[in-house]
């Protein structure tokens, strides 16, 4: 069995090796520079499940016979509060797109307003915490949470619930 996630990202590709290495230790994995096809910083939970997704397929596409995995994450707004926000998709060789979505905090609203005026969650995370590269290591999540959640970690809990269902529809089968 062969995944290949779509993206080059650190955090998303260290929690696919580690989850789907646990699950399928015989797999191969590799990886994969694909648009997600959405903005630069997603926004609302719509556009961020079509970053994933698109992915995922890309992914897919990329070598006939694979499973495809997108991560993708964004921020939405409830009730004028912005929330971090992340979802994963698989696109499965038969066509069958899974999707799953993870944990989410609200932001500062300092960075709300940065972001609700345009501006991407990576660089203003950075410039909030005289940082760089962020979104590569902890993400803003890990920052938010004294490191109790990063954001590879996020993306594992994403994975194991695709991963989940995969199971469970071949169990249907």
């Amino acid at each position: 069995m062969e995944f290949i996630i779509g993206s080059l990202n650190n955090a998303k590709t260290k929690a696919t090796q580690e989850i789907v290495s646990f699950y399928f230790p015989d797999a191969i994995l590799t990886q994969v520079d694909v648009s997600s096809g959405v903005s630069n910083q997603p926004f609302g939970d719509v556009e961020t499940i079509k970053g994933a997704v698109n992915r995922a397929i890309a992914a897919a596409n990329s070598k006939k016979g694979s499973i495809g995995i997108g991560l993708e994450g964004g921020v939405k707004d409830i009730d004028n509060d912005i929330y971090l926000c992340n979802w994963g998709a698989f696109a499965l060789q038969d066509g069958t797109v899974l999707t799953a979505g993870g944990a989410q905090i609200p932001l500062p609203i300092e960075i709300a307003i940065k972001l609700k005026n345009g501006e991407e969650l990576g660089p203003v995370v950075d410039d909030y915490f005289k940082a760089n590269d962020i979104r590569q290591r902890e993400g803003a999540i890990g920052m938010f949470t004294s490191q109790i959640v990063n954001r590879d970690e996020l993306f594992e809990h994403v994975l194991k619930l695709l991963i989940g269902q995969m199971k469970y529809l071949s169990n249907e089968s």
